[in-house]
């Protein structure tokens, strides 16, 4: 019987060896953090905030882990190699959202800055209507949307606006001159979306100017 004891007491001992020597896994807990820095260098706070605060939370969630275990006489790392790999995870995905987004903005800016040219090349080009050159016929008309703001403030009036028309007939580019703040927006935001003939010089499509008005009148 005592050696039976003995034994158990040996066995048991053994076991409370091995599992307070329990190694944190610092590979993976590196790599967790590693990724989670590359969302941060890549862009994430940009182009991928919620996806980098999820990994950032699931970083802090695995650090909160390994001090719990660091206050412990017998450790066990299942939990926290568990959180390492969600935290990899999660740094991963908001890695990869930052590389998409900034990518994507990327795009919006180059076609901006691609229609800001054309529009100066067509604003440089365009000839003025009279003489030779004829008024082109409106085709698509866009009627302006009267603004709860200047109806509620009982705004009326007249904005003209300087319209570049490009050679294909839409509107590549339009000025107010003669304004009334409340209404010049909606005002440019109607006629960009007209359209017209082609007006033709020579027989070639040009871009030509005019001018709109636009009345808005209360009701």
């Amino acid at each position: 019987m005592r050696v039976n004891v003995g034994f158990l007491a040996i066995a048991l001992g053994l076991a409370i060896t091995v599992t307070g020597c329990a190694s944190p896994p610092n590979a993976d807990v590196e790599a967790a953090r590693a990724s989670i820095d590359r969302a941060v260098t890549d862009g994430a706070g940009q182009f991928a905030a919620e996806s980098l605060k999820a990994a950032q939370d699931a970083g802090a969630a695995l650090d909160a882990e390994l001090n719990a275990q660091q206050s412990k006489w017998f450790k066990s790392y299942d939990r926290a190699r568990a959180l390492a790999v969600a935290a990899k995870a999660a740094g991963d995905k908001a890695a990869a959202e930052a590389v998409a987004g900034k990518e994507k903005a990327e795009a919006v800016a180059a076609k901006e800055k691609a229609d800001a040219a054309a529009r100066a090349k067509a604003r440089m080009a365009a000839v003025r209507i009279g003489g030779t050159i004829k008024a082109p016929t409106k085709i698509k008309d866009v009627k302006p949307v009267y603004p709860a703001i200047a109806q509620s403030a009982r705004v009326a009036g007249v904005v003209t606006i300087e319209a570049t028309i490009g050679a294909d007939g839409k509107v590549v580019d339009a000025t107010v001159v003669r304004s009334v703040p409340l209404l010049d927006q909606a005002a440019l935001d109607a006629v960009r979306q007209w359209e017209y003939t082609p007006t033709l010089l020579n027989g070639v499509p040009v871009p030509v100017l005019v001018t709109v008005t636009i009345n808005f009148t209360r009701q």
